[in-house]
């Protein structure tokens, strides 16, 4: 049993591992043994059916993950055998603006994701990870990882010195946390555990604010930012972004990544106008801009932040963790 298949209906219940035959390889396809997969909050809602309801099954979930390339088409020039890649979360958007045809091309959903032992993708949906990074470290970046980078340099407008606003402590903030003091910016960052503010401390934050002891933290994080923060990175959906606005200063921007707060029926988006605030959508982001990040993370050897690291054959087990939302960063399956 080499792959993990959601089949039969939707729930982590339904999960079942299959065997799955290599498809034979293109000209321009390489093929990956896989050494690690890591979790997003988009697998737990694609596996409970809360993403796409009328995603076909069967599918293999998971959109992150690191492998070996065992085996490579005759005309492939991108990798070599023997290196180690991680796929792309949208294989076909390598650069420029994304297109409703490049955003069909996501893996774990539209397209089978990464949790199969071995793997055969187009060279072009895979880059080179730096060596200095573990299995589980580099299954964290294509999704989490490249989200902060596309919220903080892609798609802002930041210089050193700025303040930025981050929401809770799971893998996208964490690492738009430690992306943030590499840039020189100053950063706040909101948990409801103060176990979990200490450590955000230790990793660099400037100011923490508990959420739930401080209903109105996005004023707080604004009079700590002096007049306002220059970005929110918003996780949480409609129902944090009040307080979102209430924290970016007049001109800023607030990147909408998450929906982990859910909806909020009552909102006003009249300070988006009034205040000119910018919002920007976020999805993940292009192979150009992964390979940036990869750059980056190497020149200052950036340590990604692994909570827990499960096996491959406990991969229900590691959903449960992440929907019981305790951890601290990434939630990591290896597959040896």
């Amino acid at each position: 049993m080499n792959s993990w298949q959601i089949q039969g209906g939707w729930g982590i219940d339904s999960l079942s591992l299959v065997a799955r035959e290599d498809r034979p390889l293109g000209p321009t396809d390489v093929r990956l043994v896989m050494r690690a997969a890591s979790l997003n909050y988009r697998d737990l809602l694609m596996v409970k059916g809360l993403y796409n309801p009328r995603q076909p099954l069967p599918l293999v979930p998971f959109s992150d993950g690191v492998g070996e390339v065992v085996e490579v088409g005759e005309r492939v020039d991108r990798v070599s055998v023997g290196e180690r890649v991680c796929p792309t979360f949208c294989q076909r958007w390598v650069s420029g603006a994304p297109t409703r045809e490049r955003l069909r091309s996501t893996l774990g959903g539209p397209l089978d994701g990464v949790l199969s032992r071995r793997l055969e993708l187009d060279q072009e949906g895979v880059v080179k990870v730096p060596t200095y990074l573990t299995d589980a470290a580099a299954a964290t970046l294509p999704c989490a990882a490249l989200t902060a980078w596309s919220a903080l340099v892609t798609e802002a407008r930041l210089s050193a010195g700025d303040w930025v606003l981050l929401q809770g402590t799971g893998g996208v903030s964490i690492f738009a946390l430690q992306f943030a003091k590499v840039m020189g910016l100053n950063a706040i960052l909101t948990s409801s555990s103060d176990a979990k503010l200490e450590r955000a401390k230790a990793l660099g934050a400037d100011v923490t604010i508990n959420y739930r002891t401080d209903p109105n933290w996005g004023r707080t994080a604004a009079k700590a930012a002096g007049d306002g923060v220059d970005l929110v990175v918003e996780v949480g959906g409609a129902g944090t972004l009040k307080q979102s606005l209430s924290a970016v200063r007049m001109g800023g921007q607030v990147s909408l990544i998450g929906v982990l707060a859910g909806g909020a029926p009552d909102l006003n988006i009249t300070p988006v106008t009034m205040q000119q605030v910018r919002l920007q959508g976020i999805l993940v982001g292009h192979r150009d801009g992964f390979e940036a990040m990869l750059r980056a993370c190497a020149t200052h050897r950036l340590e990604p932040v692994v909570d827990q690291v499960f096996g491959f054959d406990a991969v229900p087990d590691a959903l449960r963790a992440l929907e019981q939302a305790a951890h601290f960063g990434k939630i990591v399956v290896a597959f040896q």
